[in-house]
C-alpha cells in the first residue's frame, strides 16, 4: 500500500472500552466483513468517559492481539502519547504489531489530555507545553528508529546514543498519525511530522478553519498539504427513514442527556441520505478517512446503514 492508500476510506474507531476481548474482537471481525478499510483503538489507561472505574483494556496489547485475528482491514491506534511510555518503547511496540498484522499498521500519536490514570496510578502528568516538546521530540525518535540503523538523539525530555530497532517495520515507511486540533501548536508539529492528521469532525466551520491553519503551517516548513492526508473521527445515529429515525432518536435522548460529553462527539442523527449531505462538505474539504466511533454497547445498525449506503453514496460522489 502506498502512503496515502486509496482516495477514500471508511473506518470504525472502535476504543477499548469492552468487559472482554471477544466482544471487541467480534466488531473488529464483523467490521472487516462489512468491508471498512480502517479500523482503531485509543490508548487510554483510564478513559474520562465511562466512570472512574469502567472497562478498559490495554491499548498496544490488545492492538496486537486484534491484528493478529484479523487479515485485510488497516489496524491502528488513535492516538497513543508518549507519557505512558518511552519513545523508543513506542516503536518497537509500533514495529512488532506491523509485523504481526503483516504491514496493516498505522500509528497514531499526540499531545494527550484528560485520562483518570494520572489520579488513579499516579503517572506523572507534564503540562500542555512539555507534553508538546515530548511529541514533537518522539516524532523524530520514532521515524529515526523505524528507517535508520543507529540513531542519536538529544533533546530536553529524550536523550539516544546509538540507538538500534531491529526488525524495522514491515511497511517502508509506516504511517504515521497525529492527532488533536490546537490550530497554533498541535497542527504545526502535524505540518512537519505527520503523514495523517485526524481529529473529532466539530463543526464545519471549525474544521475548515483548522485545515486553513494546517496550509499555513505546511507553507512555512515548505511541505505541500496535499502530503498529509485528512482524517475525522465522528459519531452517528442512523435510521432507515424519519419514522424509525423518531423512535431511535428518543432512545438515543434518553441516554444521551444535554449534560452527556457523549453528545458533542455525534455529527449526524439521520438517514443514511442525511448522513451523506453533512459528510460530504468534509469530503470537498480534502477528507480521505472517515472514521465511525463505535462505543460499547455498539449500535450495529447505525455500522452497518452506515457501511452499506453511507460509504457506496460518497465513493458515488467521489468518483470511485
Amino acid at each position: 500500500m502506498q502512503i496515502h492508500g486509496p482516495a477514500l476510506r471508511f473506518g470504525i474507531h472502535s476504543g477499548q472500552q469492552y468487559a472482554s476481548f471477544q466482544e471487541c474482537l467480534g466488531l473488529w471481525q464483523r467490521g472487516e466483513a462489512l468491508g471498512y478499510d480502517w479500523i482503531s483503538l485509543f490508548d487510554h489507561a483510564r478513559p474520562p468517559l465511562g466512570g472512574p472505574d469502567g472497562p478498559c483494556l490495554e491499548g498496544p496489547t490488545l492492538l496486537a492481539a486484534l491484528a493478529a485475528r484479523t487479515s485485510t482491514i488497516r489496524c491502528a491506534l488513535l492516538v497513543s502519547t508518549l507519557t505512558w511510555r518511552h519513545p523508543a518503547q513506542a516503536a518497537a511496540i509500533a514495529a512488532t504489531i506491523d509485523h504481526i498484522s503483516g504491514g496493516r499498521l498505522e500509528f497514531g500519536i499526540g499531545a494527550g489530555g484528560p485520562d483518570l490514570g494520572y489520579r488513579q496510578y499516579g503517572i506523572p502528568f507534564p503540562n500542555r507545553t512539555e507534553r508538546l516538546e515530548m511529541l514533537t521530540e518522539g516524532c523524530h525518535i520514532l521515524r529515526s528508529l523505524w528507517t535508520r540503523e543507529r540513531t542519536d538523539f538529544t533533546g530536553r525530555h529524550y536523550r539516544l546514543q546509538g540507538a538500534c530497532l531491529q526488525p524495522k517495520p514491515l511497511q517502508r515507511r509506516l504511517p504515521l498519525v497525529i492527532g488533536g486540533a490546537d490550530p497554533r501548536h498541535t497542527l504545526r508539529i502535524v505540518a512537519e511530522h505527520a503523514d495523517i492528521w485526524n481529529a473529532l469532525a466539530g463543526t464545519l466551520e471549525s474544521y475548515r478553519h483548522r485545515c486553513a491553519a494546517l496550509a499555513e503551517h505546511c507553507a512555512a516548513v515548505g511541505r505541500n498539504p496535499a502530503d498529509i492526508r485528512k482524517s475525522i473521527t465522528f459519531r452517528a445515529l442512523l435510521a432507515e427513514d424519519s419514522r424509525a429515525l423518531h423512535d431511535r432518536r428518543q432512545a438515543w435522548e434518553r441516554r444521551h442527556p444535554p449534560t452527556s460529553p457523549d453528545r458533542r462527539e455525534f455529527l449526524v442523527l439521520g438517514t443514511p441520505e442525511q448522513c451523506v449531505e453533512r459528510l460530504l462538505p468534509y469530503l470537498r474539504l480534502g477528507v480521505g478517512d472517515f472514521l465511525l466511533g463505535a462505543r460499547p454497547p455498539v449500535d450495529w445498525h447505525t455500522v452497518e446503514l452506515f457501511a452499506r449506503q453511507v460509504v457506496p453514496a460518497l465513493r458515488g460522489y467521489a468518483g470511485l
